[in-house]
């Protein structure tokens, strides 16, 4: 694209947003947690006040699923699952920026599980569970194998690294799986992509039935309150669905490719990217124009309205998944990718940052 002479390029990660998101995320006392593989950046959207965000983002190799429970996250990255923890003694005097924040999720421990393409990742009453794509499975995360395949769709004939369905998206239920996503009903090497905008399913875990079809890409489901609900990427639509009767009523429908969502106190949040303008995939669809920007849609659920949004001007064009931090009003986060979280010693009672000073130089 050709710009006029003295163009300046908006700065990295600079965004607009309703004016009245950052009231809105104060009075919710929450923070935004957003991952762009793309990017490569787990990204914290926060309120600086009630009349400007924040954001900090964090360098993370194709990040990927996002889950939180507690002090808790985990990531999938390209290659790994990161478990983090926040200790908010350590955010209050984080040696770059003291008093700044009011939680700090720190890496405790890595499970390399090798570059098979996880995807949604949540905590569970067993472990850390995650939709291994490439091996279109749902598998346990351990520190013994590189992960542990625990349940797969009964059209899957053989465990194998071919991407078969493109099983993409979990909703958890009593800290189990429950329901499932998948782009379509194939055993063959990327199968799915023959019928890529039309032929997604959900199906149901415990019984393993595909409950509901042919749905254009379905993405990020989500059980709320009792609830079956989820993103048709391919329309812009975020559904409730009724898996007994495969049947889905349309919340809202956003001018945009939906994917990435959470729930917290009425309100969803649900990410939006933009469409890559040279994809045969795409061009036909009827929001493939229209997606054209990456961001953050508020939907308030009762009522179905929109609450605000965020647009993205720079750096993020493709979001994966959103999740919800509560009641934290400006949490930080650290990677793998520099030496600080190395510094970070949190222990039982106490916690404390390593003081350079008293470093061994060795012999």
């Amino acid at each position: 694209m050709d710009h006029p002479t003295g163009y300046q390029p908006p700065p990295p990660f600079s965004c607009t947003y309703s004016p009245q998101i950052p009231e809105l995320l104060h009075q919710l006392n929450c923070t935004l947690a957003i991952s762009t593989y793309q990017a490569g950046k787990v990204i914290l959207i926060s309120a600086k006040d009630q009349n400007s965000l924040v954001q900090l983002p964090r360098t993370f190799n194709k990040a990927m699923g996002i889950a939180i429970q507690g002090n808790k996250m985990a990531l999938a990255a390209k290659q790994e699952v990161i478990l983090l923890a926040n200790d908010p003694g350590l955010a209050a005097f984080y040696p770059k920026q003291p008093h700044t924040y009011d939680a700090i999720f720190i890496p405790q421990a890595t499970y390399y599980t090798g570059q098979v393409d996880m995807h949604d990742i949540d905590f569970g009453t067993e472990g850390i569970w995650a939709v291994n794509t490439s091996f279109s499975c749902l598998c346990l995360i351990s520190d013994e194998y590189h992960f542990i395949p625990r349940w797969q769709p009964t059209f899957i004939s053989a465990l194998a690294s071919e991407d078969r369905c493109h099983l993409n998206g979990m909703a958890m239920l009593n800290g189990q799986p429950k329901y499932v996503t998948a782009l379509g009903q194939y055993d063959t090497v990327q199968g799915w992509r023959a019928t890529i905008t039309t032929g997604g399913l959900v199906m149901d875990v415990d019984s393993s039935e595909v409950v509901i079809r042919d749905l254009p890409m379905p993405h990020s489901p989500r059980m709320i309150n009792g609830q079956l609900y989820m993103l048709l990427s391919a329309s812009g639509e975020i559904i409730a669905a009724d898996p007994e009767k495969g049947s889905y009523q349309v919340i809202r429908k956003l001018d945009g490719f939906v994917r990435g969502m959470a729930y917290y106190r009425d309100y969803l949040f649900v990410g939006l990217s933009k469409l890559r303008q040279n994809s045969s995939t795409f061009i036909d669809l009827p929001i493939a124009q229209k997606a054209d920007y990456a961001g953050v849609t508020i939907i308030h659920l009762p009522t179905g309205a929109v609450a605000g949004e965020i647009r993205y001007q720079a750096s993020v064009d493709e979001i994966y998944d959103i999740q919800i931090l509560p009641d934290m009003h400006r949490p930080g986060i650290l990677n793998t990718e520099t030496d600080m979280f190395r510094k970070a010693l949190s222990i039982p009672g106490t916690s404390f940052w390593a003081d350079d000073r008293t470093e061994n130089p060795g012999d």
